[in-house]
């Protein structure tokens, strides 16, 4: 076992894996609220939309104040400086999910849903769907890193595989996207820079769960 893992072994309840926690639901939270908030663009709901934007937003504040307050702990703390990089580095991935939840909010309150076809914010539905079920396989690989490397592997594996899926549904929205003819110009510049968004917040589930894999076997 590496250092690293027996450091978190033997002091769980240290006030930096606590933030740590804390940063991790937090971003799993602004996950929930884009796919509420896509939903609800997608059945016409734009009050509901607006809510589980402002949500996402209010998480994506607090998850940058975690992230720097887990980055002063970490400065401060008796970790050997690969030890707290690499530490820095989950922080700092994890949080990358919760800035693009909020670029993608950004991008859906500036796209007419309700003048796209039903196809195409079906679409967008579905590819959020992939995301969640992407975001819930990152939390379970990060939670069981400490405790059960094995299965935090496993689920990072599945981080992977779910990532790929949603690069599939991506590519089918953009297929569809493509085949539209009525649309303007702007209407589908913006729900393509939306499909790019929400496919980005799977790509760094993928991302923060590469840097899972290094905790736990570069040593």
């Amino acid at each position: 076992m590496s250092e690293l893992l027996k450091w978190f072994e033997k002091r769980r309840e240290a006030k930096v894996l606590t933030l740590m926690q804390r940063h991790l639901a937090t971003t799993m939270s602004s996950v929930e609220d884009l796919e509420k908030a896509v939903e609800a663009a997608a059945n016409g709901d734009e009050e509901e939309m607006k809510l589980c934007i402002e949500r996402v937003t209010s998480g994506e504040r607090e998850a940058d104040k975690l992230r720097r307050e887990i980055m002063v702990e970490l400065a401060q703390g008796e970790l050997p400086p690969e030890d707290r990089e690499d530490l820095m580095h989950l922080t700092k991935r994890v949080d990358m999910v919760a800035d693009w939840c909020r670029e993608s909010t950004r991008v859906l309150a500036a796209t007419p849903m309700k003048d796209m076809p039903d196809k195409l914010r079906k679409a967008a539905v579905k590819m959020m769907e992939g995301v969640r079920e992407c975001a819930a396989a990152l939390r379970r690989s990060i939670s069981r890193m400490a405790d059960k490397p094995e299965e935090a592997l496993q689920a990072a594996d599945e981080v992977e595989r779910l990532e790929e899926k949603v690069d599939d549904l991506f590519e089918n929205s953009r297929h569809l996207l493509a085949k539209e003819e009525k649309l303007t110009i702007g209407a589908g510049i913006l729900m393509n820079e939306l499909y790019e968004a929400i496919e980005m917040v799977a790509d760094w589930c993928e991302n923060t769960c590469d840097q899972v894999r290094i905790i736990i076997v570069r040593r």
